[in-house]
This record gives C-alpha cells, structure tokens and sequence, in this order.
C-alpha cells in the first residue's frame, strides 16, 4: 500500500494538532505586532520558532503517515543522519577517522533503520551499542592515528549513540508488536482455565482476580500510528511547557552555567502539564478502561528525559563555545537543536511502553 488512508480517531487526533498549530501561528503573528500589549518580544519570537518548528515537523509526519510505514522510518533515518552530521562537524576531526566516520554514515546509520523498519528489534538493540561500539575504536586503531585517541573515538560513539541509537527508537514504536493481552492478563487467563480444568469454585475465583492493563487489541492497526505521534507530541508540547514555566518571576536555575533557561520551576511545571495533556489524550494510546492514568505517567516520563536531553546537549554546546548545532533552517538552529529532547526519551518511551504492554 502506497497511501494509508487513516482511521478517523487517527486522522482527528493528527488533524486536531495540525489545526491547533495553525491557529497558534496565527495569535504568536499577531502578538509579533502587537508591540503596544507590554509582552516581552523575546519570549514572543522564541514561540513563534518553536511554532514555526512545530509545523514543520508534524506536518512531515502527517505526509509520512499518509504514505506509510516505511515513509516514517526513512524520514526519521533522514533526521537521525543530518543531525549526525552536525554533532560531528562540532569538533575537527582527523584524517584517521574519515574512513571509520563513512562507515558510521553510510553503513550503520542506514542499517539500524532497515532492521526498525523490518521489525527486527533483537538486531538494532544491539547493532551500535555492541558492534558499532566494537568496530569505531578498531577502525581507527588501524589507521595508525592515536592522537587524542580516546577524545575521538568517545566523540563518534557519543554521536551515533544519540543521534541514530535513540532517535531509531521513536519509528520503532511502529513495530511494536500488537499484543491483546499482557503478560499480567495472559497469567491471570492461564490461572483462569487451569482452575476450570480442575472444576469447582476455583474457576469462579480465577476469574475474580483482577486483570492486568486494559489494551486495545490487534485488530487496530493505527494503534502504534498514534503511539508514535502521541510521543512525537507529548515531547514537544512539554518541552515549551517548561520554557513558559521558567519565565515565573521567582526562578531557580538548575545549572546556571549550562543554560540559563532550565528552571526547577520550568521542568515541575512543564511535566505536569505534560501530564495533565498525556491524561486528557489517553484515547490515543494504547492505555485503555481503568488504565487510562498511564497515559499520564508515560507524559511524564517523557517531559523528565525530554529535559535530560535538551540539558545534556546545551552542556555539549557550551563545550564547544557555540550557540546552534547548525544553521539548516535560519532561526531555528540546527535540527539537533530541535531534536535533542527525542533522542533522549525516544528509547525510554518505547522500552517503557513495551514493558507495560507485555510485548
């Protein structure tokens, strides 16, 4: 199938977002020239990037859900490869990394995308944190080149690890396997016809017992479609969630000579708007009937790492004395820039939601 025509609670809860935004860009427009409402210009043109960003990015993901599975996962793999490139133009490199940097480009990168897209999860678990991991110091081991050696190898698996090991695992939501029941309801199913086979009023308590998670079952097959961009959404949203936050007057910073933006009040406050949003929007995920509050846990699960993500990588900036990772898009920095956050709760989200999920 060359275009997926989505179902409606799919189509509702992508176009709903789209709208959403649009309407956004439209006020943040308007603030912009509305000088005379006493609003601080600066944190009117920082929404107006993010929002700009925003639509970008979902909008991309919409045409790729439209077209379909495979489409998501070479746009991720694009994303993942661009901001590989930023991460390692940062720093100079040596003449005896550039054979080892084209097999990390045009080789492992473009792999661990083809085993996500082909659901193969025991391969890219393991690809880069094991083999990956193994053949960087060796490759530049051979070339003979051991200045600095240990600065250079760290560098180009600190990248691939971020940029393509954890980004990989936002498009491996797609993959999940659909699974009706969960390890907890199969046991508690498996106790049930034991203890009819053995007759008596052992059946009736088996299945007094409560059930484990409520999930929707096989038989939709958007359900990861939205899982993904439910993720994709809750990342973005609590990421702006914590910059209006700490624009309170009474802020603390968290390490002020890394950002000055990062306050205990921007991250208390975004996660739990993240989570109240990640609640209201359980229908969007798998988390069903008295389960729904997981929706809102796994939010805020997501607004945690999000900001581990986005602290981590400013603290790399600064390392390196610059403001951007790149320039790709004026005004809105790199797409590292805008995809730090994902990379870092990508792989928590997915291991967490496999987990719940029994599959």
């Amino acid at each position: 199938m060359v275009f997926a025509i989505l179902d409606a609670r799919t189509l509702g809860l992508v176009g709903g977002v789209l709208l959403l935004l649009g309407a956004a860009s439209i006020v943040v427009q308007v603030l912009r020239r509305r000088t005379d409402l006493g609003l601080d210009p600066g944190i009117i043109e920082n929404l107006h990037r993010r929002v700009r960003a925003w639509l970008i990015l979902f909008s991309g993901l919409a045409a790729a859900f439209l077209i379909g599975k495979t489409a998501t996962v070479v746009l991720f793999g694009l994303i993942a490869f661009w901001a590989l490139r930023e991460f390692i133009t940062l720093t100079p490199t040596r003449p005896g990394d550039h054979r080892t940097l084209f097999w990390v480009f045009f080789l492992i990168t473009p792999l661990q995308f083809v085993l996500v897209g082909m659901g193969w999860q025991e391969l890219f678990s393991v690809l880069i944190p094991v083999y990956a991991f193994l053949l960087i110091p060796a490759r530049i081991a051979i070339s003979g080149d051991y200045k600095r050696f240990l600065e250079r190898t760290a560098k180009i698996q600190c990248g691939l690890l971020i940029c393509v090991y954890c980004l990989s695992h936002a498009p491996a939501l797609l993959v999940l396997r659909p699974n009706s029941l969960p390890a907890a309801t199969t046991a508690s199913s498996e106790a049930a016809a034991s203890a009819e086979a053995s007759g008596g009023t052992d059946a009736a308590a088996a299945e007094a017992k409560p059930a484990g998670p409520a999930v929707e079952s096989e038989g939709d097959p958007y359900r990861n479609t939205r899982l993904l961009f439910f993720f994709v959404l809750m990342v973005q949203l609590s990421d702006v969630a914590q910059y209006l936050w700490a624009q309170v007057p009474s802020k603390h910073l968290i390490a002020p000579s890394i950002s000055a933006a990062r306050t205990w009040e921007g991250l208390l406050g975004g996660t739990a708007s993240a989570m109240l949003v990640g609640g209201a929007l359980w229908w969007a995920t798998p988390f069903q009937g008295v389960w729904w509050w997981m929706a809102a846990v796994m939010s805020g699960v997501v607004s945690l790492m999000g900001f581990a993500g986005g602290i981590t990588m400013s603290a790399i900036k600064r390392d390196r004395g610059v403001k951007d990772y790149g320039t790709l898009v004026e005004g809105h920095g790199g797409v590292l820039d805008r995809i730090d956050s994902l990379c870092f709760a990508a792989p928590v989200f997915f291991h967490c939601t496999r987990m719940w999920l029994g599959n």
